[in-house]
């Protein structure tokens, strides 16, 4: 008994100490990566790709440095607990641990997804805004690589993957229908209005130049000699007077003239 007592005892004070050691490796550990990572702009970049607003109060580089430090702590508990030989805490550390390379690449691939996803939004945006709907095709384009890269990253880890797959198929069929029913049934009717304005156009031209071509062929010639303009004297001597001769009123002193002349 003395001698196993002793031997706990030594195990106790090895976990103990790497405990400790540990510990401080892992608080120093996170510290290095925080400044670090500040130093090169992780912060900056965290801002333009909008990944700031997913690390809460943390910084971009704080909250990597937390990461590493709780890892560094995991291979803590691990070398400490197989002190004492196999045992259910060890089991199930080595399968946390086992875990984190895929969690490692669905961090990875959820920051590239809203790393695309921003910048299809911008180039969408930018290149439909003239019109209306262009920021709502770019924030849907947005949301629909965002919750792909989600799917993937959860898929990695393999969490729910036997739910996020048939959510996957569902989405894009439903995508798929509102597009078939919104682009083809929805167009019928504006494509109906518009070949009704087309139809209604042609009909108008078609009539304007056939009512032009009957007054050019109703109205003569400007040289023909045979034509005679419209008569609008009135009175006897109006109608005596032939057409083409020009017609005169007899002043006063021809008609003194005339009366003379009938004297003689």
């Amino acid at each position: 008994m003395l001698n196993q007592l002793g031997t706990w005892s030594l195990r106790a004070l090895g976990f103990l100490a790497i405990l400790i050691v540990g510990w401080i490796i892992a608080k120093i550990l996170g510290r290095v990566v925080d400044r670090v990572l500040a130093r090169v702009g992780f912060n900056r970049l965290a801002d333009r790709t909008q990944m700031r607003r997913w690390t809460g109060r943390y910084e971009p580089s704080g909250l990597v440095g937390k990461l590493v430090y709780y890892t560094a702590l995991l291979f803590t508990f691990q070398i400490a607990f197989n002190v004492f030989g196999p045992n259910p805490v060890s089991n199930v550390i080595n399968t946390i641990i086992a875990w984190l390379p895929r969690l490692l690449v669905a961090v990875v691939i959820t920051i590239v997804a809203v790393a695309i996803a921003n910048a299809v939004f911008d180039i969408v945006a930018n290149a439909l805004s003239q019109f209306p709907y262009g920021r709502f095709l770019a924030r849907a384009a947005q949301v629909v690589i965002i919750a792909l890269g989600a799917i993937a990253a959860l898929n990695q880890i393999g969490i729910a993957t036997a739910v996020t797959l048939p959510v996957l198929i569902t989405v894009l069929a439903t995508i798929g229908g509102i597009l078939i029913v919104g682009l083809g049934g929805g167009l019928i009717q504006p494509m109906r209005e518009r070949w009704e304005r087309m139809l209604n156009r042609a009909e108008g031209e078609t009539r304007r130049m056939a009512e032009t071509r009957t007054q050019e062929a109703t109205m003569k010639p400007a040289g023909d000699r045979m034509s005679q303009p419209a008569y609008t004297g009135t009175g006897t001597q109006a109608r005596d007077v032939k057409p083409g001769t020009a017609t005169t009123t007899p002043t006063a002193e021809q008609l003194r003239d005339q009366a003379r002349g009938r004297r003689s």
